[in-house]
């Protein structure tokens, strides 16, 4: 069923009843909750620092129009100046000194006009510019985070793919002693906060000499338990009779993982290739604690350096945020077909 059929279902044959009502009321709720935050990230990030600090904030961004005026180098902008007498004209300011403005009819320069800047409001119009995204990747080493970023998730992405599917086809295919206790200990470190088993891991990767290295990055969190229990639950749907025949064909063990079991474990594979990308590509604790040098900084930690004691750079935080946020929705989009079916087969048998 299409969502635009589910959309037209409802429970009054005649008219909306009751339940049809609370039921559009819920679902608006809903989109609103999950996707308002992103819409209006998105919509902020084209802002200005001025627009985005304005109150009461606004959705659309806004910039103010300005006009090229006969004797003045640069363009002034333009205010709507409410007189006295009632009367409006758009005119141009030319300074402010005070409380007064001082300002000058763009089609007739030549005289200065006092105002009080309270009679006057600015000309703006809706503007969607991408001044804040070119300054963003100037003002930082853009493309070297972006491929400190790439490299971490691609290798940690495979890693992971690689040692949890191996270690759930061995707990799902293979029968041996403490083989349960193995499954349930693995599944038992879901408990243990990350604050509890950080000094351990970083005290480990600084002997090893992996500070200041994406491989520090990279390495200590290739095998997940929650990558584990997914693939192994969806491993035990696998018939054991394809992996028996398999062997009496002669094939190896290497070959039944992965000739045999990889490949139908397809839908489980592509729902934790997007947790893991979406785990490394937004990571910021343990980058943060294990590189110290800028030349190895993902986008995520190369983003702080935009927040600065006294000051933060809004609106080139956020515009730097939603160029962080394509190449999730790039593999979300790739491997959405495969969410639902490997998170709906998996535990059957």
């Amino acid at each position: 069923m299409s969502a635009l059929k589910a959309l037209r279902l409802r429970k009054g044959r005649t008219r909306l009843d009751i339940t049809d009502v609370l039921s559009y009321l819920y679902l608006f709720a809903g989109v609103i909750v999950m996707f308002g935050p992103v819409v209006w990230l998105v919509l902020s990030s084209f802002k200005s620092s001025g627009e985005i600090n304005k109150f009461p904030p606004r959705l659309l961004p806004y910039k103010q129009e300005t006009v090229q005026v006969e004797g003045y180098e640069e363009p002034l902008p333009l205010f709507e100046v409410t007189f006295e007498d009632g009367s409006r004209q758009i005119l141009a300011q030319v300074r402010r000194v005070g409380l007064e403005s001082q300002m000058v009819d763009p089609a007739n320069p030549g005289e200065i006009i006092k105002v009080h800047i309270d009679q006057r409001q600015p000309v703006e119009q809706v503007y969607f510019g991408l001044e804040n995204y070119i300054e963003g990747v100037k003002s930082f080493d853009f493309g070297r985070y972006l491929w400190n970023s790439i490299v971490v998730t691609v290798v940690a992405t495979a890693l992971t793919l690689l040692v949890n599917s191996m270690a759930a086809f061995s707990l799902s295919k293979y029968r041996y002693r403490g083989r349960e206790a193995i499954f349930l200990v693995m599944i038992s470190t879901l408990m243990i906060p990350l604050s509890v088993v950080m000094v351990p891991v970083f005290l480990v990767v600084t002997r090893v000499g992996w500070t200041n290295n994406l491989l520090g990055v990279i390495v200590p969190a290739a095998a997940t338990p929650t990558g584990v229990f997914l693939l192994r639950q969806y491993m035990l749907t696998i018939p054991d009779e394809l992996i028996d025949a398999a062997r009496i064909d002669g094939a190896s063990e290497w070959r039944i993982y992965s000739q045999v079991v990889v490949p139908l474990a397809k839908p489980a594979m592509a729902v934790l290739t997007i947790f893991s990308v979406m785990w490394r590509w937004n990571d910021f604790l343990w980058p943060l604690i294990v590189l110290s040098r800028s030349e190895y900084f993902t986008l995520q930690v190369g983003l702080a350096s935009f927040q600065g004691e006294l000051n933060v750079q809004w609106n080139l935080i956020l515009a730097m945020t939603v160029l962080t946020l394509l190449p999730i929705s790039l593999v979300f989009a790739f491997l959405q077909r495969h969410i639902t079916t490997g998170i709906a087969t998996t535990g059957m048998k």
